[in-house]
């Protein structure tokens, strides 16, 4: 039942046009409530492997399963609604004259009544601090107001699993350091692939280090984050508050 176990048993392979496998045999399990960062450099298959999650892509050998369900043709708009999507440019996301109206597009579109729908949205742009730009033009918005708009956007169709790119990206510190306060917050499922590994740090207790389309590392996140060798071999870079301070002598 997806309630009790929201999970992703992929085990996929994927190459684009022209040949280049994006993912190699990519597999790992995704258990109810947990936050999973996935991590690596530009290209290592992180944009692939989330859009493997919520239907964009289907695997070309393996599968996906969200619960029960494996994900293909005749399930994709089931997973769809279980599974909120949050992209890396809210532009992408938002297209309505208000942000009411792109709150309210998936449940209308969902056929849930007007008055279900008008619920979901003002509960889910108070969730995230934003009932008050309910009238704005999306364009009228900041980048962090924009974000929390997009997450709002996903929370109306009632998913039980969220995904979030590169969340932080164009937030100023301000803007970051709410978001990370949101989410930390949510009890659903979260799988956010992030640079930002100080958010990963705060938000998520396991990551998924990806190489190359394929998992190089997959534990509890502090214990990757302390392995030096591990990171370098990954072309990722100690999050800040780990690195210690260079004027003082103590090591970590």
């Amino acid at each position: 039942e997806m309630e009790q176990e929201a999970q992703f048993i992929l085990a996929a392979v994927h190459a684009y046009p022209g040949g280049k496998l994006a993912l190699r045999g990519v597999s790992f399990r995704i258990t109810h409530g947990e936050a999973v960062a996935i991590i690596g450099a530009n290209g290592a298959g992180k944009s692939t492997l989330l859009s493997h999650l919520n239907g964009c892509f289907f695997p070309q050998k393996g599968s996906v399963y969200i619960g029960e369900l494996p994900v293909n043709h005749h399930s994709v708009e089931g997973i769809r609604r279980t599974v909120g999507t949050v992209f890396q440019d809210a532009d992408d996301q938002l297209f309505m004259p208000t942000v009411y109206e792109d709150v309210s597009f998936g449940p209308l579109n969902m056929g849930f009544p007007p008055e279900e729908c008008a619920k979901r949205v003002k509960e889910c742009l108070e969730r995230v601090e934003a009932w008050h730009l309910r009238d704005r033009p999306p364009y009228r918005l900041s980048g962090g107001e924009k974000r929390r708009v997009a997450i709002a956007t996903a929370l109306a169709m009632g998913p039980s699993l969220l995904i979030l790119d590169e969340p932080t990206t164009g937030l100023d510190p301000r803007g970051r350091r709410q978001l990370i306060q949101l989410l930390q917050g949510f009890t659903h499922t979260r799988i956010i692939a992030s640079h930002d590994l100080d958010l990963v740090l705060d938000l998520c207790p396991r990551t998924l280090v990806m190489k190359d389309g394929a998992i190089a590392a997959d534990g509890p996140t502090r214990d990757l984050f302390t392995n030096p060798e591990l990171l370098a071999a990954c072309h990722l870079e100690q999050p800040l508050r780990l690195q210690g301070c260079p004027n003082c002598s103590t090591p970590h």
